[in-house]
């Protein structure tokens, strides 16, 4: 049962991908009006990688979070969010970037990892970063090490969990002094706010994503 919810899955990324209209589902009001549904880049944007990294535990499909350190050169800074950072040189292909952060921040090795595919990048106009995100599968027992003073925890919620309409809301979210965004929807998930970047990646995974089988 659980190989053929990932072979179902990986089938899937040889389709077209549901895009950003699924990524629009999760985002607030003023970064679509700000940015546009499809917005360019500055030529000055860098690029990361984030994995949703998949496994089976306790008999459920589950995804993992991590839970960043409070860092004030951070603009993420104690948010949820996928494993992952930026580009770096020698990196080479982009799924390596993903591959070599989750391996730093939570103790996965890339052969532990069968990368299923890719989504829709996404900017993220605060850290001024072009992320794209990659879909795997952990090979083995999931074993997690945080990456001190950069991992607060490591988080696993069963995928279930974001397909329940009951753990999608709205909040104002304060970015800085200035800034309060409106009404931005998020899921609530083990009473942590799942918002940004990673909520629109998220949707559009839920989109792709078969039954859980």
């Amino acid at each position: 049962m659980t190989d053929t919810f990932i072979d179902r899955l990986e089938e899937q990324f040889a389709l077209p991908l549901p895009g950003r209209p699924a990524q629009h589902k999760m985002a607030s009001v003023r970064r679509l009006e700000e940015l546009g549904y499809n917005p360019t880049p500055p030529d000055t944007v860098r690029i990361a990688c984030v994995l949703n990294l998949l496994h089976y535990h306790e008999g459920v499909w589950r995804t993992t979070l991590i839970q960043r350190g409070i860092n004030q050169n951070d603009r993420h800074s104690g948010q949820v969010s996928f494993p992952g950072g930026r580009y770096e040189e020698g990196d080479g292909d982009l799924v390596n970037v993903a591959l070599r952060e989750t391996w730093e921040e939570i103790g996965v090795s890339p052969i532990q990892v069968r990368v299923l595919g890719q989504l829709t990048d996404i900017y993220v106009p605060i850290s001024n970063f072009l992320v794209h995100p990659f879909v795997g599968v952990l090979q083995g027992p999931p074993e997690f090490t945080p990456q001190p003073g950069e991992v607060e925890l490591v988080l696993t919620p069963p995928l279930a969990l974001f397909t329940h309409p009951e753990n999608r809301k709205t909040t104002d979210i304060r970015l800085t002094q200035d800034i309060m965004l409106k009404d931005v929807p998020y899921f609530e998930i083990d009473g942590r706010i799942v918002w940004g970047a990673t909520a629109m990646i998220m949707s559009e995974f839920l989109e792709l994503m078969p039954g859980l089988g």
